[in-house]
């Protein structure tokens, strides 16, 4: 089955070989160049965010204590989320694990939708593809994915076991090389590695339509290939391409069977244009939350894909290169694991006016026209997992379902 969105967006997100004749464009909100003082300001910023959400947790649970009520998250059960590389190496090794038992899994997902799903794992692939025009430049895009990241926390935890701490990848840690962090340096205790490398051109995206500018042309990275080294080095990829560069799209519209390879393309062109600590500020520094979403995923027509768009494109390859299956790369997690931090943190700063703070409709760049999403609106992950849930219930990290903060 393929949705009739479909078309609109793989064309949206159509990308071409790089070419000579494709000037690059400079971008208003590109941050090449770091500033030290950006990196401390940064830090403070992030110190200043962590220690007002304590405050709020704290004061919320006297609160409800004169009250006669118990609080449900407290310092005492607040689960606490961490860099990738400051975990142990045992918890490492132990959350590779965890994801290699979900691929081992076999999925929900009924094959009379998704023939190619195959393992519980896919299920999050099948579900990102068929909300994909629903969840990005849309209002329900940090929600979603907060939501997202967390059923899949509890599928890690519920199904294989995992008991350490959920990590993040925070991006301009290693903007100036990731292929040798923690995560992507393809030890035994990584995310696995860099695809073999394989000479090749950058990618160029196209402006999304209506939105105008120039393309926007990326750096290739240095790998390209299949993943080779690390604990997902025999992971097969079953779903898509859907809108993957010079790739004719999958069987089933991408979500029929088509097993192959990982492949990356892990560099610093990417990540030190867009994720590297005066980016991650600039997006932090915005007032109001539709401007904060937009330089965070990039404005349309700008020149910028903005930190999320950065982190995707710094992992590149299959699937981490399409918008659409773009979680069958399990570092994806990992990437929005710092999306919802940054977003954790700039709702902590100012929180009368930014914790409840919706902006966009119900489809991408309001195509088709939609309603406007509210604190009502409902959304689901499909086969993944969890319930149907109001966006009221996901908007802080510590109420709902959720209980945990991130150092």
């Amino acid at each position: 089955m393929r949705l009739p969105s479909f078309a609109f967006l793989a064309n949206a997100l159509a990308v071409l070989p790089l070419a000579s004749a494709v000037p690059s464009s400079g971008s208003i909100n590109q941050r090449e160049h770091v500033s030290v003082d950006d990196a401390q300001e940064l830090s403070v910023l992030q110190q200043q965010a962590l220690d007002t959400a304590l405050a709020a947790l704290d004061s919320e649970e006297e609160s409800l204590k004169k009250r006669g009520e118990t609080a449900s998250c407290t310092r005492q059960n607040l689960e606490i989320r961490l860099e990738y590389g400051s975990i142990s190496l045992k918890d490492r090794k132990a959350y590779s694990s965890a994801v290699l038992c979900l691929q081992s899994k076999t999925a929900n997902t009924p094959s009379s939708h998704a023939p190619g799903a195959k393992t519980r794992y896919d299920d999050f692939v099948v579900t990102h593809i068929d909300q994909t025009p629903f969840i990005h430049y849309s209002g329900t895009f940090l929600g979603w994915h907060r939501y997202f990241t967390w059923i899949y926390e509890k599928a890690l935890r519920t199904e294989c076991g995992y008991q350490g701490p959920i990590p993040y990848w925070d991006w301009p840690k290693y903007a100036n090389a990731p292929q040798d962090s923690p995560i992507f340096n393809g030890d035994e205790y990584s995310m696995s590695g860099n695809g073999e490398y394989i000479p090749h051109d950058g990618t160029v995206l196209l402006p999304l339509p209506g939105a105008g500018g120039d393309p926007i042309v990326l750096a290739p990275g240095l790998g390209g290939g299949c993943v080779k080294t690390g604990p997902f080095k025999d992971m097969q990829v079953n779903l898509g391409p859907v809108a993957l560069p010079n790739a004719p799209v999958g069987p089933s519209g991408g979500l029929g069977y088509n097993p192959r390879c990982l492949k990356r393309d892990v560099g610093p062109g990417v990540a030190v244009r867009f994720t590297n600590s005066s980016a991650v500020l600039h997006v932090m520094k915005q007032q109001d939350i539709a401007s904060f979403q937009l330089e965070l995923q990039g404005a349309p027509g700008s020149g910028s894909i903005g930190p999320h768009g950065g982190g995707h494109y710094t992992i590149n390859g299959d699937p981490g290169g399409d918008l659409f299956i773009s979680p069958g790369d399990p570092a994806f997690f990992l990437h929005h694991g710092q999306v919802d931090r940054v977003w954790t943190m700039w709702q902590a700063l100012d929180p009368s006016n930014r914790q409840n703070a919706i902006s966009g409709t119900n489809t991408m760049l309001n195509q088709p026209p939609s309603d406007d999403t509210t604190l009502d609106t409902q959304i689901n992950l499909g086969h993944a997992g969890g319930t149907n849930i109001s966006m009221r219930d996901i908007m802080s990290s510590t109420k709902g379902p959720f209980c945990y903060v991130y150092l």
